[in-house]
């Protein structure tokens, strides 16, 4: 079992920055990738990101690319989701997420173990 936890939501300017950090334990996450989501109201929830534990492959949805870095520390058994020049568009709940297919798949169908969420909300 791993439990993921989400920080560092919160309410900030368009143009603006915020990193999310999701804490993982229960075990490694060696043999495992970790993505993060979003979801607005009344929408599907979205990939956004993903990074290989091992390795350290990214993947970015397009709308976020040269905005957003996913990284993690192998140390601390967490993972990051740096996100620059936010747009009133990326208001959502984040939620990262953690899946033993690889490589990362992009439906939230295919990842067993979620975090409770963040809300990130990016006022124009």
């Amino acid at each position: 079992q791993v439990q993921l936890v989400e920080s560092g939501g919160g309410l900030v300017q368009a143009g603006g920055s915020l990193t999310l950090s999701c804490a993982a334990s229960g075990r490694t996450l060696s043999t495992y990738a970790m993505g993060w989501f979003r979801q607005a109201p009344g929408k599907e929830r979205e990939f956004v990101a993903a990074i290989v534990w091992s390795g350290g492959d990214t993947y970015y949805t397009d709308s976020v690319k040269g905005r957003f870095t996913i990284s993690r520390d192998n140390t601390k058994n967490t993972g990051f989701l740096q996100m620059n020049s936010l747009k009133p568009e990326d208001t959502a709940v984040y939620y990262c997420a953690a899946t033993g297919l690889l490589p990362p798949p992009r439906s939230h169908e295919n990842y067993a173990y979620w975090g409770q969420g963040t809300q990130v909300t990016v006022s124009s």
